[in-house]
């Protein structure tokens, strides 16, 4: 699902340059279930935006379900984030003038779906928001709109989620919910995940577990020491 080789970036910084990511290697198999773990700045998100295309490295080669995206214009990102990607970050990213249930929708309207809302009310309900349809992100708590936004990425069935601290802002209880809930679309559609935690119990239950330091990836749990979900 995932292969990448060299993957380096900087910013320029004066006369010099902060290196975010030194030459990364990395493979991942679909359906693995994958946590990228590491210090605050240690580039965890930047590493992220460069899988989804948001974010062009300096060096190195990204392909994602045998695309290389390097060769894709801006275009072909977009349909390819709507059409195999689910992406969860910390910026809820919904959009204020509609509702809960319109903003989880959306994806699959664009996709031209005739079961845009049956599907975007069943995740919502599955995410504890089913009398919450209607409400708008600002009639929302933090807490909840974080579950609009995984819903909305979960709502077309993504060969791949990459998620930044998904359950980040949530209580323990509707943390739970959602790891459950993306431990089970795993299980039910076989669909790869990356997630970016600093939760060590959420990362265990994780094929593999990585972490990013000093902007290369070291292994930490190979996938035979992965604990039952």
């Amino acid at each position: 699902m995932i292969e990448v080789s060299g993957l380096s970036l900087h910013y320029p910084l004066g006369a010099g340059r902060i290196e975010v990511l030194r030459s990364v290697d990395l493979s991942i198999a679909a359906g693995q279930r994958v946590a990228i773990t590491g210090p605050s700045g240690s580039g965890k998100t930047s590493l992220l935006l460069l899988l989804s295309g948001l974010e062009r490295p300096t060096a190195g080669r990204i392909r994602i379900a045998g695309a290389e995206l390097s060769g894709m214009d801006a275009d072909a990102l977009a349909d390819l984030r709507r059409d195999q990607l689910g992406i969860v970050f910390q910026s809820f990213h919904l959009l204020p003038s509609l509702s809960a249930l319109d903003n989880v929708a959306l994806p699959l309207q664009m996709a031209g779906r005739r079961d845009a809302f049956e599907r975007a009310a069943e995740l919502l309900h599955r995410v504890g928001l089913g009398d919450r349809l209607q409400h708008h992100p600002g009639q929302l708590s933090g807490g909840e709109q974080q579950r609009v936004a995984i819903a909305r990425a979960l709502v077309h069935r993504p060969q791949l989620l990459l998620a930044d601290e998904p359950t980040g802002n949530l209580d323990d209880h509707t943390g739970e919910a959602i790891r459950t809930l993306l431990f089970e679309l795993n299980e039910e559609t076989g669909a790869t995940l990356v997630l970016i935690t600093h939760d060590p119990e959420f990362a265990s239950r994780c094929d593999r577990v990585l972490r990013l330091h000093d902007g290369q990836l070291h292994e930490v749990t190979a996938p035979a020491h992965a604990l039952p979900v």
